[in-house]
């Protein structure tokens, strides 16, 4: 590859998907996951795609810095957000040149699902009253 950063051309409303709390992908779920499998370059179950999306998040960021701050006013109604996607696609392209990540942790899928239901199992402390 001749010292140059593979990326791939990734839908701006997939990214936002990674870096907003709304599901912006048209392809929902898919367009989510695709974009994280890519990134991390690892097949990743639906229990692991928090953790991905966290690590992604600011490697899109730093790859496009128009991102920071770029998000939906907070409780739009599904209209008002296909009209704010459309702003933002009109504003910054439909399309994004999209870097892998580099530094992800890949982790055997039944092992950390495993681990979350631990820490999910794990005693709370409460005050005890007296």
């Amino acid at each position: 590859m001749n010292g140059m950063t593979e990326t791939r051309s990734t839908p701006l409303a997939d990214v936002l998907s990674v870096t907003t709390p709304n599901l912006l992908s048209a392809r929902q779920m898919d367009g989510l996951t695709d974009l994280l499998n890519w990134m991390t370059g690892d097949e990743l179950e639906a229990w692991q795609l928090p953790r991905a999306a966290d690590e992604c998040a600011p490697a899109l960021i730093a790859q496009h810095p128009v991102l920071n701050g770029l998000a939906p006013p907070p409780g739009c109604s599904k209209p008002a957000l296909r009209v704010w996607l459309a702003s933002a696609e009109r504003q910054h392209g439909t399309h994004l040149e999209v870097a892998r990540l580099s530094g992800w942790v890949h982790q055997d899928p039944v092992q950390e699902f495993r681990d979350r239901v631990e820490l999910a199992n794990l005693p709370t402390t409460s005050p005890k009253k007296g």
